[in-house]
This record gives structure tokens, C-alpha cells and sequence, in this order.
């Protein structure tokens, strides 16, 4: 059987020639692999330690389990889509709205474990019928506007929960930040957002040695005298031991909030897919249900043991494009080194320890990017908003899940915020368009189909992926 773990020596293994590139089946030596692991570990760290400390996960166990995912979307794949798999950032609004009904840890694992259900589920139906089934069930129009209500939902939880700790580092994170993600270049500029969390780290340390405490609401409660900069859970941290584990918990009105976010997935993953097609050269359409099954296969093992859900990062897209090496060695490599990260407790005191002004300042430009995503979908695709038929679910639904409407079915059933908004969009959609007149649906073939565009766009001969940003944690595009 074929699972993709052997790899012929790309000439002397050393450096490839001018216009060469590596192919997944093929390797540098052993050194030099592990040297790009190394760098593939960093350019996903950013959002896969930033996600589950938003979620209110253990990011060692995030870390953990994203070496894991990774591996078993290797091996599902038999080595052809050479990805990295991380904490997804599509579920930290869910996360938000869970827990701000009630829910606590296993209550977000068990629903987004539904979610990763769901999105194998998908990746089968993808495999059985084909990538077009995709387009014909979430075109372009309801596939951005339920990625735009999930970002923008999340805008409450910056405003009440994280801006108000310290809103000076706030702001100044957030124009540091800003900067670094325009400002920067290569490398750096996809990591803009550890950097901003960096500068905030030492910001908050810097504001504690000069004025002491600060006085103001400490996680959404009532305002207190606090250190910016807690570190006290650092140094009583094992340099070595294994991660919090938990079983997940399922509840109906969680899961119903959580399944919108699926259809962010599958978008994720067309674009990834499509993107690394496009630079190895290889069509990877084939490919698309497999990986979309793995993904879902592989957020269904993380979430079962307390971690959070995970995805195909196009962080890592932009590394294979800068270094023109996509041998899949090197995300084994990547893989070997986040199972060792996920083993050391102190650095996830270190991670659990980001003050909650420089997250404000973080999330303030995180949130925005993501619920952007879904209007950079509609540009890719060309989607015309001037046709009713386009405009009025779109409409409908992002304002009902930005502004938390809420819809009371019975005594102990609602639907609202995200779950609602999904609902209408989708529904609205496909129920408008069985009555709309033929002159509108005319107008609807004209434009491009989504098929597989995912995220992400291409340059014509620049050889590389411009990335809309998964967040710039995410520097991509969603949610992840």
C-alpha cells in the first residue's frame, strides 16, 4: 500500500537548481528537511497557539494534536497535497457563544466534534459525486456570507471581553500588528501576528516594572486591580509532562450553533487543495474528498481527547511558494516537532499567560480579516450583488448573525446568531431561487463558479499564492 512516506534525494539534496522545485515525493537531506519542518512549525504557530487560548483550549494539547491531524492527513492523502494542519480560528465565535450560554470546555469539544462528523461526511460525498457538488449546494454567494457572519459575530467578544482589560496595549498592539501585516515582507509578514502578540507580551511587561497594576475589568468581570502581565502559572509549570485531556459533551442547542462553520471548512480546503495544484502543477481535484475527509477525520480524533478542531493552513501554502519545496518529509518533520511542543507544559503557561488587552488589540484586526474572507470569496467568484436574488439572503443572513438575532422555536428550543443566520442564507437562497424569475437566474450563470476557488487567488506567472489573509494568524483566509 502506497502511503506516501518514501521519497527519492532531489539532486545532490542540498540545493535545488534555479527554477527547480521539490516534489512531494521527493526530499533534501535529512538536515536540511528537518530545517524546513522547523520552519513550517513556525509559520503555523501564530494562530495554532493563539485559536485555542481564544477558545479557552489547551494549546499545549492544540499543538499536540495538530502534529497529529497533520500525520493522519499525510497519510490519507498518500503524501500528494502536502499541508499542515491547524487550530482552526473558524470556531472561536462558536466557542464564544457557547460558553457565553453556559457551555464549558467538553460542551465546545463535543459540538465541534459533530462539526469534524459533518465535514467527513462531506469529504465522502465530494469523493462519491464529485468536486462540482460543492458548488451546487454552497455557491459562492452563501459560502461568503456565512464566512463573513462567522467573523464578524466575534466582534462583541473583543468590544465586552478582551479591549477593556487594557485598552491603551490594545490599541497599541492593534497599530503594531497592523503595521507588521502591511509593512513586512516574506517570512515575516505571515507571522505578523506572533509578532504582534510578542510586542504585546513585552509591552505588558514593560507597562507592569513602570505604573504598576492596572485597574479594570478582568475577563468580562467587574473591574479590579490586576497585573497586565500574570506569569505566576509559569514558573510553577513542568518543563515536561502530557497535556490536559477531557471527553466532550453534546448538546443540541451547541451543536446547531457549531455546524455553520463546516461550510467555512469545506472552502478552506478547496482553496488549499486548489492552491497546491496549482504551484506543484499537478491537478489535485481528485483529491479534493479525500482531504476533505481527513480534515474532518482528523478534528473528530483531536476533539474526542479535549483539543481543538483543525484545518489546512495556507500559512504554510506561502512557505512551499517562497522556498519552492513541497516534499511532504518536511511536514513529517513539521508534525515530529509539534508532538514534542505539546509535551512541554511550561510553554503552554507561557501561551495561557498573553494578557487580555493585547488579545483586544489582536482580535480587533483577527475578526475583521476573517469575516472579510467571506467578501473576498464573492470577488474571486465575481458575485454580483446588484441581483436580488444574490442580495437578499446575504443580507438577511449577516445581519441576523452579527447582530444575535434569535428565533424562539419552543420553551427550550432557540436558534440564533451564527446557527440562524447559515440557516436563513442557505435556505433563503436555495428557496428564492426555486421561485425567482429566469432573468435573474440567468445572471447567476454569468458569473464564475466557486468551484474549489476557495480563499485564495493567484498571480498569473508570480508562481505563488496571494493569501487574503487567514487572519493573518490565520494570514490566510478562516477559518481557519
Amino acid at each position: 500500500m502506497n502511503l506516501g512516506v518514501r521519497w527519492t534525494l532531489h539532486g545532490d539534496g542540498r540545493t535545488p537548481a534555479p527554477g527547480a522545485v521539490v516534489r512531494p515525493d521527493e526530499r533534501l537531506s535529512w538536515p536540511r528537511t528537518a530545517g524546513l519542518g522547523a520552519q513550517h512549525v513556525v509559520a503555523m504557530f501564530g494562530a495554532s497557539f493563539v485559536a485555542p487560548v481564544l477558545m479557552g483550549l489547551d494549546p499545549n494539547l492544540a499543538i499536540m494534536m495538530s502534529g497529529v491531524a497533520t500525520v493522519i492527513f499525510l497519510l490519507a492523502t498518500r503524501g500528494k497535497v502536502p499541508s499542515y494542519l491547524g487550530c482552526s480560528l473558524s470556531f472561536v465565535g462558536v466557542a464564544a457563544t457557547i460558553r457565553a450560554t453556559g457551555g464549558d470546555s467538553a460542551t465546545v469539544t463535543g459540538a465541534v466534534l459533530v462539526v469534524g462528523a459533518a465535514l467527513f461526511l462531506a469529504g465522502l460525498a465530494v469523493r462519491r459525486f464529485g468536486a462540482r457538488v460543492i458548488h451546487a449546494t454552497m455557491p459562492p454567494i452563501v459560502t461568503g456570507a456565512v464566512v463573513m457572519l462567522i467573523g464578524f459575530n466575534l466582534a462583541p467578544v473583543t468590544a465586552s471581553t478582551y479591549w477593556p482589560q487594557d485598552q491603551w496595549t490594545a490599541l497599541l498592539v492593534m497599530l503594531f500588528t497592523g503595521l507588521a501585516v502591511v509593512c513586512l515582507r516574506g517570512f515575516f509578514s505571515r507571522v505578523a501576528i506572533f509578532l504582534g502578540l510578542i510586542f504585546g507580551y513585552v509591552l505588558s511587561w514593560a507597562l507592569d516594572r513602570v505604573f504598576g497594576k492596572i485597574h479594570s475589568p478582568l475577563g468580562g468581570a467587574e473591574a479590579v486591580d490586576h497585573w497586565r502581565l500574570d506569569l505566576s502559572g509559569v514558573g510553577r509549570a513542568d518543563w515536561i509532562g502530557l497535556p490536559s485531556f477531557h471527553a466532550p459533551s453534546f448538546e443540541w442547542s451547541a451543536i446547531l450553533v457549531a455546524l455553520p462553520v463546516v461550510i467555512a471548512l469545506i472552502a478552506e480546503n478547496a482553496g488549499h487543495v486548489k492552491a497546491v495544484g496549482e504551484m506543484t502543477g499537478d491537478p489535485l481535484d481528485d483529491e479534493l474528498g479525500t482531504a476533505i475527509a481527513a480534515d474532518g477525520a482528523a478534528s473528530m480524533l483531536s476533539t474526542a481527547v479535549g483539543g481543538p478542531p483543525n484545518t489546512t493552513y495556507s500559512e504554510n501554502i506561502g512557505v512551499m511558494a517562497a522556498t519552492r519545496v513541497y516534499s511532504t518529509a518536511a511536514y513529517w518533520a513539521a508534525a515530529g516537532f509539534a508532538l514534542l511542543f505539546g509535551l512541554c507544559p511550561k510553554f503552554g503557561a507561557v501561551v495561557a499567560a498573553i494578557p487580555g488587552g493585547v488579545l483586544g488589540g489582536i482580535t480587533v484586526i483577527l475578526y475583521g480579516m476573517i469575516g472579510l474572507l467571506g467578501a473576498q470569496i464573492w470577488i474571486n467568484a465575481k458575485v454580483d450583488l446588484r441581483n436580488p436574488l444574490n442580495l437578499v439572503p446575504a443580507a438577511a443572513g449577516i445581519i441576523i448573525g452579527v447582530g444575535g438575532v434569535s428565533l424562539k422555536v419552543t420553551d427550550n428550543f432557540e436558534l440564533g446568531g451564527i446557527a440562524l443566520g447559515t440557516l436563513v442564507v442557505i435556505t433563503g437562497y436555495h428557496v428564492l431561487r426555486a421561485f425567482a424569475p429566469a432573468h435573474m437566474k440567468e445572471r447567476m450563470q454569468e458569473e464564475e463558479p466557486l468551484l474549489d476557488a476557495g480563499t485564495s487567488s493567484y498571480g498569473a506567472g508570480s508562481g505563488g499564492v496571494q493569501e487574503s489573509g487567514r487572519a493573518g494568524a490565520d494570514s490566510r483566509g478562516s477559518g481557519r
